[in-house]
């Protein structure tokens, strides 16, 4: 079973950038951040260095996500960048209605820091049960 695809690289493969990216997270909610080196890794070798990174960061990061933690450190330590957002340097909304396609603001450091709604959630899931079912069963018991 493969773990991995090969796409062919839409530009010269002299320009010599390769693309890694790694997920965090469950089927509900998940993360992800991309890589680029410009030397090319096999993939199991680059899942080797992953998990020595990950036990080697674990238990001490203070980046909001492990991804993210892995990530800062495969750059620090391995040649590669992290495609974070602070290097956009520009997003666009596209849809196939007219109006709802536009340029996306990038917030500077300064900028989010002003914004007044925070940037300290990630995802917030709830299950409603609108009969309250689930809370009545369970009040009856402890009664």
């Amino acid at each position: 079973m493969r773990y991995w695809r090969s796409n062919p690289i839409p530009f010269p493969t002299e320009a010599g950038v390769f693309f890694y990216e790694l997920h965090e997270g469950d089927e509900d909610i998940f993360s992800d951040v991309l890589l680029a080196r410009d030397d090319e890794m096999d993939p199991d070798e680059f899942f080797e260095l992953v998990e020595s990174v990950r036990r080697q960061v674990q238990d001490t990061y203070v980046d909001d996500t492990l991804i993210e933690a892995i990530a800062a450190e495969l750059q620090r330590e391995h040649g590669f960048v992290f495609i974070s957002d602070d290097r956009l340097t520009a997003a666009v909304n596209v849809s196939t209605v007219d109006e709802e396609n536009f340029l996306v603001a990038i917030d500077t450091e300064e900028e989010a820091a002003e914004d007044e709604r925070g940037a300290d959630y990630r995802a917030v899931i709830a299950e409603f049960d609108p009969t309250g079912e689930a809370v009545r069963g369970e009040d009856e018991r402890n009664n």
